[in-house]
C-alpha cells in the first residue's frame, strides 16, 4: 500500500508564508513525478507546481515567483514553499505522486496517487 501524508496547511494573513510537506511511503520502487494541486469551492482542481525525477519544475502562472517546489529524494518527500500568499490562494491543497511500485511477484506498476488534502486559508 502506498500512502501520501500531507502537512503544513493552516491560516495565514495575506503576505505571509506557509510550507507544505508530502511524504510518500510504501512499496515504492521509484518516484517519477510529484506535484501539488489545489481546489477551491466550486472550482476545478488545478495544478500548482510539479517536479519530475530529473529535477525539472513547472508552475502555474498565478504562483510563479511566489511558490517553490522542492524534493528530498532520500525521504520521498516533496515540499511547497509558499510566500507572499494572497487570499485567492485559499484552497485545499492536494499532493500527487506518480510512482513505480513493486507488486506481488516483483511486478512493477506505474500509477498516480493522491494525498488527503490540506486546507490553506489566507485572510485579507
Amino acid at each position: 500500500q502506498v500512502q501520501l501524508v500531507e502537512s503544513g496547511g493552516g491560516l495565514v494573513q495575506a503576505g505571509g508564508s506557509l510550507r507544505l510537506s508530502c511524504a510518500a511511503s510504501g512499496s515504492i520502487f521509484s518516484i517519477n513525478a510529484m506535484g501539488w494541486y489545489r481546489q477551491a469551492p466550486g472550482k476545478q482542481r488545478e495544478l500548482v507546481a510539479g517536479i519530475i525525477s530529473g529535477g525539472s519544475t513547472n508552475y502555474a502562472d498565478s504562483v510563479k515567483g511566489r511558490f517553490t517546489i522542492s524534493r528530498d529524494n532520500a525521504q520521498n518527500t516533496v515540499y511547497l514553499q509558499m510566500n507572499s500568499l494572497k487570499p485567492e490562494d485559499t484552497s485545499v491543497y492536494y499532493c500527487n505522486a506518480r510512482l513505480t511500485t513493486i507488486q506481488a511477484m516483483g511486478v512493477r506498476t506505474v500509477r498516480g496517487y493522491w494525498g488527503q488534502g490540506t486546507q490553506v486559508t489566507v485572510s485579507s
